[in-house]
């Protein structure tokens, strides 16, 4: 199984990036999707989910920049992230975790630094 992750990078506040993430090795589309993200310091959290059914959530301080969203037919989830703050900058994640089995599987991460 692997998640791999791409779309990082510098950004200066109040840009935007796409981050992508592309599973192999699993149905793809029976897996609850997952951004989390770990700043330096910090302990890693979640950011926002997308279940198999394409529920959404998110955390308070992403709603209305962050949007989630996931193609099965490409085995892929996106995070479109706009308006990004200084303290966006962390280690993004990529999560995939089955509803009814215990499998949980992580990407390898991508660094987002936003900064002027």
């Amino acid at each position: 199984v692997q998640l791999v992750e791409s779309g990082g990078g510098l950004v200066q506040p109040g840009g935007s990036l796409r981050l992508s993430c592309t599973a192999s090795g699993i149905i793809f589309g029976h897996y609850n999707m997952a951004w989390y993200r770990q700043a330096p310091g910090k302990q890693r959290e979640l950011v926002t989910t997308i279940t198999n059914g394409g529920t959404t959530n998110y955390i308070d301080s992403v709603k209305g920049r962050f949007t989630i969203s996931r193609d099965n037919a490409k085995n892929t989830v996106i995070l479109q992230m706009n308006s990004l703050k200084p303290e966006d900058t962390a280690l993004y994640y990529c999560n995939a975790e089955h509803p009814n089995y215990e499998t949980n599987y992580w990407g390898q991460g991508t660094q987002v630094t936003v900064s002027s």
